[in-house]
């Protein structure tokens, strides 16, 4: 993992300013003398800027997104917790770290701290951008915006706006973060139990009924200890681990923010504007982001494909079905 470390100030789209700015990034492989093999990975919500690790089967050596091919880059976003400023980074005006002052921040936002990366890469043009979820939703504002920089994309169970389902979806765990009555203190450990029910809420998005059902049933006569209450808990306590509360509420009320035609005549023809040989590609049992928000984006984007893959696994198969998503991406970066 590599740092940039900016001392100018970043304006973000709220109006507020970050008096300075850091960016952790991983790069893989080499960019070519005619600077024209580079991939980049977007991450989504609590991911961070090695795709290797929470990609497996899609980036890395072996694998379809190779370092031996491509100059792979990936950029935690503006927010998180792994190492680009965020609420848990320290604020130089006061010495202290940012905590519950932390401004709002947009997924346009993120994008701009990406810009910031790619000219200090000394990155021209980008072959491939891909990403889903969150991560599709960032390359599609970054996309909409420079529409030269990107030769192909690849947007995987995302959408051109956020809708008012996945708003409400990240409500109720910002509400639950919000019950925990030490959220806004400043110890370790502080809302802990209320991210934990913040994820087991948003589990029941990234899965589905099916998921469920097929992993989580109890087949034995009992009266509790179920095995789908276990699995709540354990992915609750898995999250909070390894994420902070607070990089966990801002990145929800970001996504919420995500809409390509803002500042712009409208959604369908932010989309219009992608000159980028596109990709899109939907999951079947996607709760979260139905198969209709891919439609939408691939019927708005010139020339686009779209595709459709099954999983039990529903919103998470973005990140599971990695032979599926594979074998589509082949296709988009060979077809003339």
């Amino acid at each position: 993992m590599q740092s940039l470390q900016l001392s100018q100030e970043f304006r973000l789209e709220c109006g507020d300013i970050l008096p300075e700015l850091e960016i952790s990034y991983t790069t893989y492989g080499t960019l070519s003398p005619e600077g024209d093999n580079v991939v980049w990975v977007f991450h989504a919500l609590t991911a961070n800027a090695d795709p290797v690790e929470w990609w497996p089967g899609l980036v890395g050596k072996g694998f379809l997104i190779n370092p031996d091919k491509y100059f792979i880059v990936c950029a935690n976003m503006l927010g998180s917790c792994y190492g680009t400023t965020g609420p848990d980074s320290i604020d130089p005006r006061t010495g202290e770290k940012y905590g519950a002052s932390f401004p709002v921040v947009t997924i346009k936002d993120m994008v701009n701290v990406h810009k910031l990366l790619r000219a200090h890469l000394g990155i021209d043009k980008i072959l491939l951008g891909i990403g889903g979820s969150m991560g599709g939703q960032q390359l599609l504002e970054w996309s909409s915006t420079d529409v030269d920089l990107f030769d192909n994309i690849c947007v995987i169970a995302t959408n051109a706006r956020h809708s008012a389902w996945g708003i409400a979806w990240n409500t109720a765990q910002r509400m639950a973060i919000e019950a925990d009555p030490t959220f806004r203190y400043n110890y370790d450990g502080a809302g802990e139990k209320g991210l934990q029910a913040a994820r087991a809420i948003a589990m029941l998005s990234y899965r589905n009924q099916n998921t469920y059902r097929k992993t989580q049933t109890d087949f034995e006569d009992k009266v509790d200890d179920f095995k789908a209450s276990s699995y709540q808990y354990y992915q609750g306590q898995k999250l909070s681990d390894r994420f902070t509360v607070l990089s966990y509420y801002y990145l929800s009320k970001a996504m919420d923010s995500h809409n390509i035609g803002r500042g712009k005549k409208s959604v369908r023809h932010a989309l219009k504007s992608i000159k980028a040989k596109t990709l899109v590609v939907g999951i079947k049992t996607d709760i979260l982001f139905p198969y209709a928000e891919q439609k939408f984006i691939a019927k708005n984007i010139k020339g686009s494909e779209l595709a459709l893959i099954d999983s039990l696994y529903g919103h998470d198969g973005f990140l599971i079905e990695t032979k599926a998503i594979g074998k589509h991406i082949q296709t988009l970066i060979t077809r003339k």
